[in-house]
């Protein structure tokens, strides 16, 4: 009777205990990677004071500080709308000089009206004013959403190079929009305008000069 021989190299307790060192190793790695990520992750709550990037930038902050400014500058350069019109009409290039300030394509014009909001169409109303033509068209925006950049590009005094980036660049401009939206549309019933007189001062981006969309910086109803 032969006896069973057994080979060394198949007994669990031969084998070399550093064989799981490398998967260990691998583990606590990844372990560190993931941990510094976040340690190094900042949470941020778009729409509230926490909203700051990490260069100290809070477009809240932005918004509430630098809106006064521009709707200062705004009612100081606003030009009735009949007289833009009309100067507009005779001489775009000479109306943008006179009164605009450019800003990439178009130039931003200050302007000030009291007419009768039309039916709205997404939060826009046309508002029909006494001594514009009747093919230019004059639309205020009263939210909720309000679009563009007309404000931020309406004095010409906050520029690009100002920020880190095109996204606080962007961000800047939704700021103000927003601190619009708190100081001049927050009492008003802007869902029942239709007609109803308004007056209005505000900027609006020429490029197609018969179709104003205009962003405002005060407002009144009667």
């Amino acid at each position: 009777m032969s006896a069973q021989t057994t080979n060394p190299s198949s007994s669990p307790s031969a084998r070399p205990r550093g064989s799981k060192l490398p998967m260990i190793i691998g583990t606590l790695a990844v372990v560190v990677v993931v941990a510094a990520m976040a340690l190094d992750t900042k949470v941020v709550r778009i729409g509230t004071a926490e909203h700051v990037t990490e260069d100290g930038f809070s477009p809240e902050a932005f918004g509430v500080e630098n809106f006064p400014v521009v709707q200062k500058s705004v009612e100081d350069r606003a030009v009735d709308a009949a007289t833009l019109a009309s100067d507009i009409a005779a001489d775009k290039d000479a109306a943008i000089e006179k009164y605009g300030v450019k800003a990439g394509i178009g130039a931003v014009m200050a302007v000030s009206f009291t007419g009768v909001a039309g039916e709205a169409k997404g939060g826009i109303y046309p508002v029909a004013v006494d001594g514009v033509p009747e093919e230019i068209t004059i639309r205020v925006q009263t939210g909720p959403a309000i679009n563009g950049t007309d404000l931020r590009d309406a004095t010409g005094t906050i520029a690009f190079g100002q920020f880190k980036n095109q996204i606080e660049y962007q961000d800047a401009g939704s700021a103000l929009n927003n601190e619009m939206k708190k100081e001049v549309l927050a009492d008003i019933d802007t869902a029942n305008l239709s007609g109803k007189t308004v007056s209005v001062t505000g900027v609006f981006k020429l490029i197609n000069p018969k179709n104003w969309l205009v962003t405002p910086v005060e407002m009144s109803v009667k």
